[in-house]
């Protein structure tokens, strides 16, 4: 199937063959005619598997022929926003359309500026919207589709009132999609709330990680890990490495320990202003950095091209966040490796990361590394999947316990809404017929 059986209009057919779009991802092929059709929808679709075409390129073909409307896309983190932004322009590039990213982090007039100049496409984070809301620059009104995007991390991060919020000021005819890599009960509570009779589609079975990514653990104590950790890094000569820990704390340690080992990593976390995330994220990219130690928040929504290896120094504390940090590798159908280094402490997450994906994790001891307290394990896996999931020689180590007896389990009214940016009192500056920002 090519991306001409959907009958996009040709502004977008051109720019997709200039980017070398080819053929349509599985979420793609599912949710294109469904968003063309003026649905709303529920899909599950993994990190990497192509849903922002997925959403955008519909929305973009929609937009094209309605004057004076938009579009809201709602992200999680600044990083989403502008990758998502960056990802709808260059769909847009031959349309007389603005797409425009707004979020935290950055001075609201710069924001305020960009969109007097006109936006018919709005990606956003939920507090930076308020914010242009109670400052009476933009109006929902206008809004005919709006997308939630990575629903999931939108409610881990603690901004259900937002949504709630923003869901009672838009106009009750608007389309809405609501885009989740998990499907927790919480998903299904707010898809209940925010959607209408939608269609429901899975690009890839629920809680599961792109399959071309190979996973496994290595039990050690947690003072080990730092040293463990950059043994593997020099053993198997691993040359790029995305490295997530649970604090801003842990990673800049992390990030000190290293370059005294003289490896060249930095950190991504929420105490790094914008402008610096921006230039350790693209030095990173470049390879001018091997290794980017990062928070979960600081992480959420980058896309580095053939990233090889993640590596989960600490392990997440809620298990969905494991799905989304191993997705930064294997995207888009290439293969991948996730590498857990696991002491004693994590093993309730590991049980829990281990039930999400329905198997047992390979453990792998590294000679010299050996924990002195041992991790449980877990409750059995479903029938047949531990006996495959141990087959998986992944790493250089031996299996865990190897010759050991098994351990024992473990134990407002607010503004209104348009992205519309009408310049007050010097007339509308129309850019595209969509979001105008209100001057002062």
């Amino acid at each position: 199937m090519s991306f001409s059986a959907f009958d996009l209009i040709p502004p977008l057919q051109q720019a997709l063959h200039e980017l070398g779009y080819r053929q349509p991802t599985a979420i793609q092929q599912q949710a294109l005619p469904a968003i063309l059709a003026g649905r709303d929808l529920l899909a599950a679709a993994a990190t990497g598997s192509g849903k922002t075409a997925a959403f955008a390129l519909p929305l973009l073909q929609r937009l094209a022929g309605q004057h004076e409307r938009a579009a809201l896309i709602l992200v999680p983190t600044r990083e989403l926003a502008e990758q998502v932004a960056t990802a709808c322009q260059a769909y847009a590039r031959h349309l007389d359309l603005a797409c425009v990213a707004v979020y935290g982090g950055v001075p609201l007039a710069e924001q305020i500026e960009t969109l007097s100049q006109g936006c018919d496409l709005l990606v956003a984070t939920p507090g930076r919207l308020l914010d242009l809301l109670d400052n009476e620059i933009l109006d929902l009104a206008a809004i005919d589709h709006v997308v939630l995007d990575e629903a999931d991390r939108l409610l881990a991060l603690g901004f259900a009132r937002e949504l709630a919020t923003i869901a009672g000021l838009l106009p009750a005819h608007c389309q809405r999609l609501l885009f989740s890599a998990t499907f927790p009960p919480a998903i299904r509570r707010l898809a209940g709330e925010w959607l209408r009779q939608p269609s429901e589609i899975t690009a890839t079975p629920a809680n599961r990680p792109a399959p071309k990514i190979k996973q496994w653990a290595v039990p050690v104590d947690k003072k080990r890990k730092p040293g463990l950790l950059l043994f593997m890094l020099r053993d198997r000569n691993w040359r790029q490495a995305l490295i997530f820990v649970n604090s801003r704390k842990g990673a800049d340690e992390l990030v000190a320990y290293l370059r005294s080992k003289e490896l060249a990593a930095d950190a991504l976390h929420g105490d790094r202003d914008q402008e610096t995330r921006r230039q350790v994220l693209a030095a990173f990219r470049e390879r001018r950095i091997d290794l980017l130690v990062a928070t979960d928040v600081a992480a959420r929504g980058l896309d580095i091209e053939d990233l090889p290896l993640v590596v989960n120094f600490d392990l997440p504390l809620a298990a969905e966040d494991y799905i989304h940090r191993i997705g930064r590798s294997g995207r888009a159908g290439a293969s991948g490796t996730a590498v857990s280094l696991v002491c004693a402490d994590e093993a309730p997450q590991l049980a829990a990361i281990e039930r999400l994906l329905q198997r047992r994790l390979s453990r792998e001891e590294e000679p010299g590394f050996e924990p002195r307290h041992e991790v449980p394990q877990a409750a059995p896996a479903p029938a047949g999947k531990a006996a495959k999931a141990a087959k998986s020689a992944t790493g250089h180590g031996r299996p865990a316990n190897a010759g050991k007896k098994p351990p024992r389990p473990g134990s407002t009214s607010r503004a209104k809404t348009s992205p519309q940016a009408r310049a007050g009192g010097q007339g509308a500056a129309r850019a595209s017929g969509g979001a105008r920002a209100r001057g002062r």
